[in-house]
Formats: structure tokens, C-alpha cells, sequence
């Protein structure tokens, strides 16, 4: 049985990492509301550019925009587009976002596909350095709370080079918000746009609502704005939530290590009170026996 003097050295550390644990499960819930509040607002603008294509979009339009283009005779050429955290203590939920990128790239590879990967975020930049897979960029300068600005330069210059016959198909891996106890990775072709399903949470049929429209200005020029706001948004979704995702996988880990943390401590008390009843019991026998011998 180890001694009182180290159990209470093991209780003292261990209630100082239950209060970090603690205080960083507060933090992570003050910033999961903000990050959730993001989420929910970007979401209806999404769904508003989802429906102008469904219902403008026609065949004979199509070909008029790189953007919609699709590869012909398949994907020779792809861009994979992944994001992680710059930080960890959540989990494991670099480490999904980190398989589902791999094995995004595998199966483009096995399709025939050369693959040029995009990382976002530390983790993932430091993991495939390890490995030693090259990459076409590594940013790791966007924080927790993403804009506008942090997707346009991200997705820019991918854009650019699809627009310009480069890349034949562009994907995000990206953590979806569900809730804060569900958060998959998940992988999203932003380009080239499919109009049947422009949004995987509003799913809009092509045509699905009535399209006797009188536009000024005309179609052409309507969806020719619209797309490259709807690939840019779709960016910033994937940033926005991913961010969210982030915080709710720290919260539930950092829950997690708090309540066993409190687990141990119950241990290590016990242990520690019959280690020192022991020894009082010990010292009480000593002296008895002492004083027996001098009687």
C-alpha cells in the first residue's frame, strides 16, 4: 500500500487537473453558444442561394459557366480541401477529421484521380508532415471563429483553377454539426455544382418550384453572381461548423475527464483513509506494546 505522504501528493494533483479540466469544459460552453449562433445564421442564406440555382438552372445555361461544368471522362484531377483544429484536448475529433481526409484521398487515387491536398488547421498540417505527404497549401492561421474573409482565401484560388480546366472536382472534409454530442466528418463536392442537391441540409430538386419568372436581370446574369456566392458560402459553412464541432467535442472530452478525474479522487481518498488508519493503528500497537514492556 503506497504511503499517506504520496497518496496526498497524487490527491493534490489530481484536484489540480480536475480544475483545469473543469475550467476549460466552462470555456469551451461559453464559446460552443457563439459558435452554434454562427452556424444558425449561415444556414438560411445557404438555403436562399440553394433555391435561386434549383429554380433558375437549365441545361442549355449550364454550359455557359465553368462552375457547373462536369469532368468529361471522369476526374483525372481533384482538390481535397481538409480542416482541422489548431488545438487539441477534444477527443477524438481531429482524429476522424484526419481518416475521413485520407480516405477521401484513397478513393479519389483508386478512381484514377490525381489527388492535391489543401490542409486547414494545425493538427492536420502537423499530422501530414509526418507522414510526409506534400501539400498543396497549409494554412493554419484561422482561428476559432471564422469569417467571410478566412473562405473567400481559402476557396479563391482553388475556384480560379477549376474555372480554368486545372481541376476537374474540388472536396471539403469538414466536421458537421448535428448537435454538440454528434459531430461527423463529413465530405462535401462544392465543385463542380450539383444542382439537384446544391445543399445537403435543404436538399432542392432542380425545378422543384414554379419558375414562371419575369428576371431583371436576366438568368444568366442571376446565376452567374449567385454561384460564386453559393461555392464561397459553402467554404464558410464548412469552416463555421467545423469551429462549432470543435467546441462541442473539447466540452464533451474535457466533461469527460472531469467526471473521472472526480472518480479517482473518490479512490485515492479511500485508499489514503485506510492507509492512515492503518498507520494510526500501527502506532497505537506500538505504543501499547511499549508500555506493556515497561509494566
Amino acid at each position: 500500500m503506497a504511503q499517506p505522504r504520496e497518496l496526498r501528493r497524487r490527491i493534490k494533483s489530481v484536484e489540480n487537473t480536475r480544475q483545469i479540466t473543469k475550467t476549460m469544459e466552462m470555456v469551451a460552453t461559453s464559446k460552443l453558444k457563439r459558435a452554434q449562433d454562427r452556424v444558425i445564421a449561415a444556414r438560411p442564406y445557404a438555403a436562399a442561394l440553394a433555391e435561386i440555382i434549383a429554380d433558375l438552372h437549365d441545361p442549355a445555361l449550364a454550359e455557359q459557366f465553368p462552375l457547373l461544368r462536369r469532368p468529361k471522362g471522369g476526374i483525372k484531377r481533384a482538390a481535397v480541401i481538409g480542416i482541422t483544429s489548431n488545438r487539441g484536448l477534444a477527443g477524438a475529433f481531429n482524429a476522424n477529421l484526419i481518416k475521413e481526409t485520407i480516405a477521401r484521398i484513397k478513393a479519389l487515387e483508386q478512381d484514377g484521380a490525381e489527388v492535391e491536398l489543401h490542409m486547414i488547421g494545425k493538427k492536420g498540417v502537423g499530422y501530414f508532415k509526418y507522414l510526409g505527404r506534400a501539400m498543396a497549401t497549409a494554412t493554419q492561421e484561422i482561428t476559432d471563429r471564422p469569417s467571410m474573409d478566412d473562405a473567400i482565401r481559402v476557396i479563391n484560388p482553388v475556384v480560379e483553377r477549376f474555372e480554368a480546366g486545372e481541376l476537374d472536382a474540388v472536396e471539403v472534409v469538414f466536421a458537421k454539426f448535428v448537435s454538440p454530442l454528434s459531430t461527423p466528418a463529413t465530405t462535401l463536392r462544392v465543385l463542380p455544382v450539383d444542382v439537384t442537391v446544391v445543399d445537403a441540409d435543404t436538399p432542392t430538386p432542380a425545378g422543384s418550384a414554379a419558375t414562371n419568372y419575369i428576371l431583371r436581370p436576366s438568368a444568366v446574369e442571376i446565376i452567374g453572381a449567385v454561384l460564386p456566392l453559393y461555392v464561397r458560402n459553402a467554404m464558410y459553412r464548412a469552416l463555421v461548423e467545423t469551429a462549432a464541432s470543435e467546441q462541442g467535442a473539447r466540452r464533451t472530452a474535457m466533461k469527460n475527464a472531469t467526471d473521472n478525474a472526480g472518480e479517482m479522487l473518490d479512490d485515492l481518498r479511500r485508499t489514503y483513509n485506510r492507509a492512515r488508519q492503518a498507520q494510526i493503528t500501527q502506532e497505537i500497537s506500538e505504543i501499547v506494546g511499549g508500555a506493556a514492556a515497561l509494566g
